[in-house]
Order: C-alpha cells, then structure tokens, then sequence
C-alpha cells in the first residue's frame, strides 16, 4: 500500500519539528503531506525545510486559516490525485504518536475501510489532558453516539486511516463541517455507507507545546450538527426516506 500521512498545521513551529522526525523514523515507508494554513510564525518554511531534505515529504501551502476540515479535504483531493492507497489523518503536535501509526495501517490491511485510533476502547488512555478535555471529547462522545445510533466509541478522534475506496465512496463536496466536528461528519457518512469501521487503541498525549485550537465555537458547531444529523435521520427512518 502506498500511504500518505497528511498533517494540517497552523502556528505548530514548536511541534512540527518533532512530530515529522518522529515520524519519519517510526513508518519510513510512509510519505508525508504537511497542509499548512499560511502560519504566521513560519510554520510553512519549517515544513518546506523538510521537504528539500526528503523526497517523502510534501508541503501544500494554503491561503489561509480555514479550518481543520478543509485542511484535510485539501489532503485528502492531493493525496488521491497522487496514487496513494490510504490517507492517514494526523495532529502535529504529537498527540498522535507516529509509532502507533502502524497499528491503524494493520487494521487497513486487514480489510477494514476506515480506522480510528480510540482514546476509549479498552487499551487507550489519554496522558496529562485537563480534567474539562476530559469531559468535553467523552460526553460529545456519548451524544454522538446516542443521536447518530452509532457503536463507535471515539467519535470524535482525530487520528485515522481512511481507505481510498472509502474516500472515493464519499460526496466530499459536500462535506462543510469547518471545525473538528469534521471529524463526526467524515465517520457519520462511512457509517451510512455501510462501510466497516475498526477502533483501535492508542495512547493519546496533551501536546507539549504551542496552544490548542479547541475552542467553544467549535465544540457549538460539532455539537448542532450532531443534533441535526440525528434528528434528520430519525425522521428520514419513519417516514421511510431512507430506503
């Protein structure tokens, strides 16, 4: 399989560093795509130092902020393009460690369409997160869950592997979720394809540093979706839309 790890950025100068050397010495058979929003801090000339140095890694420079969601639907449109089998989803602050990637690449081979390694399944954890994180990625979790009618315990996790088929089973153009609700989104249509879905587990670590981008805004948005979603479904089901 011909893998790309796509690593949106915005203001990680700190972390990048790190994370792609990490990387790069955990899964060398696996390129790299560094999809960078224009960072004022020279996030983007960092990761343009990489690239010169190593033929793996690529950089897509974009105007501007615009959001997780369209970061990765910019990777994911480059990576097909390119040939790649699996398109990989990846935090630059270390959160994700790249050498639990190759848990997710095995569970690909195995059959499954889109991975997710899961801060909660039996084996994950979560180190040096705040108590609220805490509160806030698990109950969004269990709503989703319960709205969505969905068994995936991580809803909302950010570290993936999606299988081009999967991706090309997708309306993609049609996906506007801008925040990380993007990531409910992207496994709420998977799972209406009917496609499988396997958890596996990781250790998920609070980044060292640089700032988080979580903010009320964006768990507001995760969470109108997730209600309008599951509301749309419930209905589309009673009056048989769905069929």
């Amino acid at each position: 399989m011909r893998v790309l790890t796509i690593i949106p950025t915005y203001n990680e100068l700190e972390s990048l560093p790190k994370t792609l050397t990490r990387l790069r010495s955990a899964v060398p058979y696996v390129d790299v795509l560094i999809a960078d929003d224009n960072s004022p801090d020279g996030t983007g000339r960092i990761a343009d130092g990489f690239a010169a140095a190593d033929p793996q890694v690529h950089v897509l420079h974009r105007a501007g902020k615009e959001g997780l969601g369209a970061a990765y639907l910019a990777g994911f449109a480059w990576g097909m393009e390119a040939g790649y089998d699996v398109l990989v989803e990846m935090d630059a602050d270390g959160s994700h460690q790249p050498e639990q990637l190759p848990l997710l690449l095995e569970a690909v081979e195995q059959g499954a369409d889109l991975v997710l390694g899961s801060r909660w399944v039996p084996g994950g954890k979560v180190v040096n997160w705040p108590l609220h994180r805490k509160l806030i990625s698990t109950c969004g979790s269990l709503y989703s869950r319960i709205l969505l009618g969905i068994s995936v315990r991580d809803i909302t996790g950010g570290y993936r592997a999606f299988r081009r088929s999967t991706l090309e089973a997708l309306d993609l153009d049609a996906v506007d979720s801008v925040g990380y609700g993007f990531q409910v989104d992207m496994l709420w249509r998977v799972c209406q394809k009917g496609l499988t879905v396997v958890e596996v587990p990781i250790t998920f670590v609070e980044r060292e540093f640089g700032a988080s981008k979580m903010s009320g805004n964006i768990v507001q948005e995760a969470m109108v979706n997730v209600t309008k979603w599951g509301l749309a479904a419930r209905w589309n089901k009673l009056t048989g839309r769905n069929k």
